[in-house]
């Protein structure tokens, strides 16, 4: 039985934060005649953080706090033809092809031949399961699951439900408040593959960094490197 590494999805395999940050972009534009960039970006990150714990992450929950801010910001004037346009945008999203990111799939291939790759991602399920399928990687991961969030508790029912000790886990992803700290927190090993744009959600608190220590990669070819070593 190989070792299990565990590998996260959106910004460690392929694209995803960029995608958010073009549409942000285009709602700032709609919002222009009542507010500026700056109000907006506070206004809409307020509306997403209240609605986390309702909605989850992803597409659809970022398209729903697009259209509550709208209607907030222009005190309800917004008409409805906008209304819709901002959902198009979230479809836009949906639809769009999956960008790997580079040395991907050879980096797995290196990977699975050593380790049982575990594919963890959070968010709506049918999204990423679409994402997963649509790369074209989904063959190359022994196991997915998609979990509504990552924190200690979530990894430890996600290991336990593989017969997996934390000791004997790995966890690679390019956020360190969801794939790098709860995984130490149970005592597993992670590894750190930062992606040029993070969510402001992902960032974690100074605090949580204090005394903590974990490798960082440039990219995830070279994560077998430091597996071998």
């Amino acid at each position: 039985m190989l070792p299990v590494l565990g590998v996260d999805a959106d910004d460690t395999l392929w694209e995803n934060e960029e995608r958010f940050h073009e549409v942000e972009q285009r709602f700032r534009d709609l919002m222009a005649p009542w507010s500026d960039g700056e109000a907006t970006d506070a206004a809409l990150l307020a509306t997403e953080r209240a609605n986390i714990a309702r909605h989850g992450y992803g597409i659809k929950g970022f398209a729903l706090s697009m259209v509550l801010t709208a209607v907030e910001i222009s005190d309800g004037t917004i008409d409805a033809r906008s209304l819709a346009g901002i959902i198009g945008w979230g479809h836009e999203m949906l639809a769009h092809p999956i960008e790997l990111l580079d040395g991907v799939p050879e980096a797995l291939d290196t990977l699975g031949s050593t380790h049982r790759l575990l594919l963890i991602t959070k968010g709506d399920l049918g999204d990423q399961l679409g994402k997963i399928e649509r790369s074209g990687l989904a063959d190359r991961f022994w196991r997915t699951e998609v979990v509504p969030e990552k924190d200690p508790g979530t990894y430890r029912d996600v290991l336990e439900c593989h017969d997996i000790h934390p000791a004997e886990f790995t966890m690679v992803g390019n956020s360190v408040k969801s794939d790098v700290l709860p995984v130490l927190a149970i005592g597993g090993r992670a590894i750190h593959v930062p992606h040029t744009t993070t969510w402001v959600f992902e960032e974690p608190d100074p605090e949580e960094l204090a005394g903590v220590d974990f490798p960082v990669v440039e990219n995830l070819g070279q994560v077998a490197g430091l597996l071998a070593g």
